[in-house]
């Protein structure tokens, strides 16, 4: 029986985060003119206003993993990409700082403490526990694009082919695209 890896899930969950986010920015490159400004019911009025808020937290929240003190100015601009192609080289880059984190990890940065500068005071937390929350964020706002999109041109994508061996057919040349091989996804 194979030992337990307390960082394997999290270096799964990244790279299904970026490999989510890859195929939801693709779907929604080829949306019509006006579809991804266009006012739709959600949490956030447009697929732009959601796509741009998942990419600012990534921001903030990577840039604590790291150690960095960004901060909420990560928030200074609430929509700082207006198209497509920007705002999905900017959240490829975040995705690739996370993977990285994620592939680093040992079970000792897992507990250790990660510090997120707030508004007048340093919020303090278990690494394990940002990264849980920064991959709930994302599926949560992934999943409000993705409804979104049903409404649009676009047939919203397949996103949850990326955990388990079996999907592999399913991601064929995204992983390939991103300069992953499945032998990466699956230790």
């Amino acid at each position: 029986m194979p030992s337990f890896d307390p960082c394997r899930v999290f270096r799964k969950l990244a790279y299904n985060n970026a490999l989510a986010n890859n195929r939801l920015l693709a779907a929604c490159a080829t949306l019509k003119p006006g579809e991804f400004e266009a006012t739709r019911t959600s949490f956030f009025p447009s697929i732009k206003s959601t796509l741009n808020h998942i990419l600012t937290v990534d921001w903030f929240y990577i840039d604590g993993l790291e150690g960095g003190t960004l901060g909420l100015s990560a928030f200074d601009i609430e929509e700082p990409f207006d198209n497509i192609p920007s705002l999905s080289a900017e959240q490829t880059k975040v995705d690739q700082r996370l993977v990285a984190i994620c592939e680093g990890l040992t079970p000792e940065q897992l507990a250790s403490t990660v510090e997120l500068q707030r508004d007048g005071r340093v919020q303090r937390e278990r690494m394990e526990d940002v990264l849980s929350h920064l991959f709930q964020h994302q599926t949560h706002h992934r999943g409000q694009v993705h409804a979104m999109l049903a409404g649009s041109s676009v047939a919203p994508p397949q996103l949850d082919e990326f955990i388990v061996d079996d999907d592999a057919r399913f991601r064929g040349s995204e992983v390939a695209a991103l300069g992953w091989s499945e032998q990466m996804l699956m230790r």
